[in-house]
């Protein structure tokens, strides 16, 4: 079963299109695999699993996917294009599939130009990312065609979302409360890290969760200066901070939460000074999450927070980030973005500092969409939580 609407697909197409208009371009390649989904996602609601491949747009007809024989029957059941060619490039390297019809970008080049005439520009989103033979087989196989990098482009395609994605990103934060509540519910003494995540991950997969955002984050003690910490096999030990963040999908858009908590069931008095300044630069950043504003203002206040307090050493990542397809994704408001926050986007407040001598690694965060009338918490209960 497909997670992408039909009536989603064709409108981001048409907003594709519309770049291929602007830019003289014939065919578009949106490059995607395993590590790399949300370009790919963002027209099919799906990414295979394995194998990597492409997303084919032409100036007319239909789209194609490019990848290998294993994902090819995966994608007619459950990606919104299902018409697939499969190329070596694509596939698992050394795997024979003799039942497979295999063609090469030269092939494909010659069919091409039997169906749009002749192509002269290729748009190439995600080039960057791409196995360096993929791109010199394309470069090769669609010799003297001009290759043009169309990458931010179609990226800030993804910053606005539609009443149908905030629909799931919302769903998928109302998912995250439930697993952070079966996380807090299991941290004690002598549970392990492991532990801690199962209980997140069953919450949200017996619920219906499509996939994570990221691996669940658990670490405690010194542990959590990892700054992105899978769990362990470590035990949980009275009196440490346990740092806990999990990142459920619906239909492959993301929620998430993340929260420091005390093993013992009380924060002790300066694990409470630590929760303080965290809350605090919380809420000024939240006071920044305004539309017209840009990155540089929004992190300003809470980094001028941290330089009073003396955190700012122990800061790796800025206060605030979109989110989507990713749990972090582009723009990004840091203390050097010029990017500008609008109505249609969602974002998350995420605060955190890292190897601190006596708190070690702590980051909290939740989520809020963006309108015209204001700013609306995706987890009204992480929103009180935190202030």
């Amino acid at each position: 079963m497909g997670y992408l609407i039909a009536e989603e697909k064709e409108s981001r197409l048409a907003r594709v299109r519309e770049i291929m208009d602007a830019g003289g371009l014939d065919i578009v390649l949106v490059y995607y695999d395993e590590f790399n989904i949300g370009n790919g996602w963002y027209l099919t609601g799906w990414c295979p699993q394995f194998e990597s491949g492409a997303v084919l747009v032409p100036k007319k007809g239909g789209p194609m996917l490019l990848g290998g024989p294993e994902s090819e029957p995966f994608a007619r059941l459950d990606s919104a294009i299902t018409e697939t060619r499969n190329f070596p490039v694509f596939m698992v390297p050394g795997e024979e599939y003799p039942n497979a019809k295999i063609i090469d970008f030269p092939a494909l080049f010659a069919e091409l130009n039997a169906t749009l005439s002749k192509v002269k520009r290729v748009g190439l989103v995600g080039a960057g990312r791409m196995p360096a033979d993929g791109y010199r087989q394309i470069v090769e196989g669609f010799k003297g065609v001009e290759l043009a990098d169309i990458t931010e482009h179609y990226v800030r395609l993804r910053y606005y979302k539609s009443e149908w994605e905030i629909r799931q990103i919302r769903e998928a934060f109302k998912l995250a409360d439930l697993c952070y509540d079966a996380m807090k519910a299991v941290v004690a003494p002598g549970i392990s890290e492991i532990e801690v995540a199962a209980a997140g991950e069953y919450a949200a997969r017996s619920r219906g969760a499509s996939g994570f955002g990221f691996s669940a984050i658990v670490g405690s003690g010194s542990r959590s200066n990892a700054v992105v910490p899978t769990a362990s096999a470590k035990k949980l030990e009275a009196g440490e901070l346990a740092m806990i963040g999990i990142a459920p999908k619906i239909r492959g858009y993301a929620g998430v939460v993340g929260d420091v908590l005390p093993v013992s069931g009380e924060y002790a008095d300066r694990q409470k000074v630590a929760i303080r300044h965290l809350k605090e630069i919380f809420r000024i950043t939240r006071e920044q999450i305004v539309a017209g504003k840009t990155g540089r203002e929004i992190d300003a206040p809470g980094r001028a927070y941290c330089e009073k307090h003396g955190l700012t050493r122990y800061l790796v990542c800025p206060f605030a980030h979109t989110i989507g397809l990713h749990e972090a994704e582009e723009p990004f408001f840091g203390p050097n973005s010029d990017d500008v926050l609008k109505p249609g986007m969602a974002v998350c407040i995420d605060v955190s500092f890292f190897g601190h001598p006596e708190f070690n690694g702590t980051r909290i965060e939740t989520g809020y969409e963006i309108t015209e009338s204001g700013t609306v918490p995706f987890s009204p209960k992480m929103d009180r939580h935190f202030s």
